[in-house]
């Protein structure tokens, strides 16, 4: 499990962040000051990153950002009000790994959060084997082959997928799945208790910008769910409502 700090003054900002994270699957701990956020990042060792505000009482988030530098290179992401070009650029050479400007859309602070993981474990800042939002959980009876070479088989009751191959299948008939298909049945599957939001499952597949009112996400989760109900009455895809997507538990 990944395991995000968000140190913020404001309780109503605070808890929105630690819930949303929560249903997306992190574990978050939390702090109201620069302070208890340095002792909570002091005795939290398996702290995979820092959602930091600027604004703090008693030690500012500049201050904390750099104290958390002269001994770790986790990601931080820092949260602002501030929108001022000069504060970024400052910020950004202080060490932080990316900047979010208030108000915030928590679509776009979760893209952003996965994106900077991502890119810490490539460059093996954090643990190479470390699966982002429990990816190596093994709930819904998922796994996977041993050695890269031979690719990954995840599996969720009758449906399994073989990226080796790119094939999926449910009760041993192969999908013919399109290449996006293939892609939102494998991202669902590597993370099967994430919550996907729609902009988050489009950008992490299509690789481009989210916009809801043009968005092709829909048909395609429609298709998937067609082609999947063809050999399973089953429900794979759940639909949480006003969120985005899961893989369905049960």
């Amino acid at each position: 499990m990944i395991k995000i700090l968000v140190v913020e003054d404001d309780n109503e900002i605070r808890l929105l962040l630690q819930t949303f994270l929560e249903k997306n699957g992190y574990v978050v701990v939390t702090a109201k000051n620069g302070i208890d956020g340095f002792h909570l990042f002091e005795n939290e060792r398996d702290i995979s990153l820092v959602l930091l505000d600027i604004m703090l009482p008693y030690k500012g988030g500049d201050g904390l950002l750099a104290d958390i530098r002269k001994t770790s290179n986790v990601p931080v992401i820092m949260i602002s009000a501030k929108s001022m070009v000069q504060t970024k650029v400052d910020i950004m050479r202080m060490g932080a790994d990316d900047y979010v400007t208030k108000p915030f859309d928590l679509d776009e602070v979760l893209v952003r959060i996965e994106a900077v993981l991502r890119r810490s474990i490539m460059s093996g800042s954090l643990e190479d084997d470390i699966a982002i939002n429990g990816a190596s959980d093994n709930q819904f009876g998922y796994g996977k082959t041993a050695g890269k070479s031979q690719g990954k088989i995840y599996t969720c009751r009758n449906l399994s997928l073989d990226t080796y191959s790119k094939q999926a299948s449910i009760n041993g008939n192969v999908l013919n799945l399109t290449a996006k298909e293939y892609a939102i049945l494998e991202l669902m599957l590597s993370h099967p208790k994430k919550l996907f939001s729609k902009a988050n499952l489009f950008e992490s597949v299509w690789d481009e910008e989210y916009v809801p009112e043009d968005s092709p996400l829909k048909v395609h989760i429609s298709n998937l769910r067609t082609k999947l109900k063809e050999y399973d009455d089953e429900e794979y895809i759940e639909t949480v409502w006003g969120m985005g997507y899961k893989l369905k538990s049960v």
